[in-house]
């Protein structure tokens, strides 16, 4: 008698998880809007309305856990009407978790019943895309969050807004904050959330050097992009800042790496990482290090980036370019405040990644464009664009999710880590 085959499970496909930060006047981070795709094994989506997409965001905050995906910040979350009159939200916990109302939902008496019962429950509120004569002025009572798109509403009416509705109670953010310019004018008309990425671009282009304090950790990443890596020369720059020796030292007896005797010097450190792994480490420190006084997200993603290129890396063609090095060094020019030609002029790296980290200027592709401006689409929710780069890539949407949910949790580790 024949024995039945175990079949094996079916892997769900990973969903799609984007987040754009939410910061202060002082670039502290409030929160991130999560935006959620679910993706099918092949490189498109699954179709679904607005109810479904937020079940399946819920679901994965519980799976992949909010410290993960907001870095113990709040998430912010999109809700339709359906979703706000079922009991979704009460499967995450309420101090951690802003609702977004759309701009399509009524102000009728359910939905304001039901904002009765989150706020009484404990949950926050943002009216999202928020107008003048706006039809949820209703709901302005209940408001934690009123959000303005600035690129929408003049600076005049935009300011209206922030003194109509603007107190303790009630933040006023703006939305779609990409450079300085719209930061600081936003600032002006009284905003005192916004919503962007404005942070990731530098604040003093006409800097025509790296500054003194950060020379010495320029030095080391430099030392450890060469083909031949000195680590006699490494080994004295540690010794050189004690910030760098106290975390490398630090990092070899946590107890994640579960070493059996006690790390007592630089160069015993050195040796129990072996080049590889001491290369990893210490740019990863040097990074988190230069960042300290910066956005906190900027390291974050600096570091979600680097993971991110080098997991999706045996499944590409990228030549010669070491695509760890190509993720971290794409925001060292705002970590720095320096222009990136000047941040890889100090630096020995492939000619691929300078060509790719100068592209702006030169303005042409370059053998790791593909992987570069996946990176990017993936960062900022394009959904289209990370379809088309993925098929350009030879690289399922499945796959592409799976290993930028992977980063994300390797790099909470590794700054929980260093704060710890």
């Amino acid at each position: 008698m024949g024995t039945k085959a175990q079949l094996s499970p079916i892997k769900k496909p990973a969903p799609c998880i984007a987040r754009q930060p939410i910061l202060t006047a002082s670039e502290t981070v409030i929160g991130y809007e999560l935006f959620f795709r679910e993706s099918s094994q092949q490189n498109n989506f699954t179709s679904g309305d607005g109810e479904k997409a937020t079940s399946a965001a819920i679901h994965m905050l519980n799976v992949m856990g909010l410290d993960i995906l907001c870095n113990g910040h709040l998430a912010f979350i999109n809700c339709t009407r359906q979703t706000l009159l079922s009991d979704y939200f009460a499967l995450l916990p309420p101090g951690d978790v802003v609702i977004e109302i759309q701009q399509t939902v009524p102000c009728d008496e359910d939905v304001i019943r039901a904002c009765q019962r989150l706020k009484h429950a404990g949950y926050a509120i943002a009216l999202d895309n928020f107008e003048p004569d706006d039809k949820r002025a209703g709901l302005v009572p209940y408001a934690d969050y009123i959000k303005v798109d600035i690129t929408k509403i003049a600076p005049a009416p935009s300011a209206f807004l922030v003194a109509a509705h603007g107190n303790e109670h009630c933040r006023m953010l703006a939305q779609k904050v990409e450079t300085r310019e719209r930061f600081l004018q936003a600032s002006k008309s009284g905003f005192t959330a916004f919503q962007g990425y404005f942070f990731q671009r530098p604040e003093s282009l006409q800097v025509r050097e790296i500054p003194a304090n950060q020379a010495t950790y320029i030095q080391l990443l430099s030392a450890v992009s060469k083909s031949d890596i000195d680590f006699a020369k490494i080994e004295s720059l540690i010794k050189h800042e004690p910030s760098l020796c106290y975390r490398l030292l630090r990092y070899l007896n946590s107890p994640l790496l579960g070493l059996s005797s006690p790390v007592l010097s630089v160069r015993h450190a050195l040796g129990l990482l072996g080049e590889q792994e001491a290369v990893r480490w210490i740019r990863m420190a040097t990074t988190l290090i230069m960042g300290r006084d910066k956005c906190s997200d900027l390291v974050l993603s600096s570091l979600v980036r680097a993971r991110f290129c080098e997991l999706i890396g045996p499944k590409v063609k990228h030549g010669n370019g070491d695509l760890f090095l190509l993720g971290m060094l794409s925001l060292m020019d705002a970590i720095l405040a320096v222009p990136m030609g000047v941040v890889v002029e100090g630096l020995s790296v492939e000619p691929e990644i300078k060509a790719q980290l100068l592209r702006g200027k030169i303005a042409e592709k370059t053998s790791l464009s593909a992987v570069y401006d996946l990176m990017l689409a993936w960062e900022a929710g394009d959904w289209t664009l990370v379809i088309r780069l993925g098929k350009e890539l030879n690289l399922s949407l499945s796959f592409v999710a799976e290993k930028s949910n992977e980063a994300m949790r390797w790099a909470h580790q590794i700054t929980s880590a260093a704060s710890g």
